[in-house]
């Protein structure tokens, strides 16, 4: 099983910068990187709320569940 991370997507749907969506959220750039590209191991709920706020989408438009056969 795995949770892909689709911030990049959405980033991109709303024509946001990494860098503008980290002064937003106000979380360092590398911690958001480090989300962006899947090597997060967790997520806070004020990070995520904090996240869907600023581009405007819902907790299921950034995480998605896949599971491995």
């Amino acid at each position: 099983m795995a949770i892909i991370i689709n911030l990049d997507v959405m980033m991109a749907k709303r024509k946001m910068s990494l860098n503008e969506l980290s002064e937003k959220v106000e979380l360092t750039l590398s911690n958001l990187s480090i989300l962006k590209t899947g090597k997060a191991k967790a997520i806070r709920f004020s990070t995520l709320e904090s996240i869907c706020k600023v581009l405007e989408c819902q907790p299921g438009d950034i995480l998605e569940f896949t599971q491995d056969s």
